[in-house]
């Protein structure tokens, strides 16, 4: 900066502290300036540090929710899978006893026409399954033997193909099994 002065007015020199009373010094601001970026600096990286662990935590719950719903799938096969079985079971049971009383009505209309009842001739029957050990004579035999059999007047229907189930399962969670022919 230029200073135009008079040469006959003699300069006044003013020290530091006299040029801007109340005000700190260059090298102060510096320092003050210098010591808040570091705190910042030092806060950005802590909050790096934790937000780093927290997306890597955030990754891992994602593969764990993605392992349980495979989980969930095929636990749902499997279940389906015994559920298809247990309904195959019981519609081959079902055959079977409306061929037994099918069987019963025939013998039924025999003997009241005055005919002899063959025991020997046995009608084909599907294949028993494991753990039906006990057939409609056997628990019918235990019971009173004054209560007779109830009649019945429709013929059965021949035993088919084991069918198989649709499970459908609804938005409010309940679950239904449709039959597939």
């Amino acid at each position: 900066m230029t200073m135009i002065s008079e040469p006959d007015i003699p300069a006044i020199e003013l020290s530091e502290q006299e040029k801007a009373p109340g005000r700190p010094s260059r090298a102060r601001t510096i320092g003050v300036v210098a010591a808040g970026a570091v705190l910042v600096t030092a806060i950005n990286v802590t909050a790096a540090f934790y937000l780093y662990r927290g997306v890597n935590d955030l990754r891992a719950l994602e593969a764990r929710l993605d392992q349980l719903g495979q989980f969930e799938q095929r636990i749902g096969a499997r279940i389906d899978t015994v559920n298809n079985g247990f309904q195959s079971r019981f519609e081959t049971l079902d055959r079977q006893l409306q061929a037994s009383f099918g069987q019963i009505n025939g013998n039924i209309a025999r003997l009241e026409q005055g005919q002899p009842v063959a025991a020997d001739a046995e009608t084909p029957r599907a294949p028993e399954p494991s753990f039906a050990n006990t057939t409609v004579a056997e628990t019918s035999a235990g019971e009173n033997p004054s209560v007779g059999a109830p009649a019945f007047k429709g013929k059965a229907a021949p035993p088919g193909p084991n069918p198989s189930y649709q499970r459908i399962q609804q938005a409010d969670g309940k679950v239904y099994y449709k039959k597939i022919n």
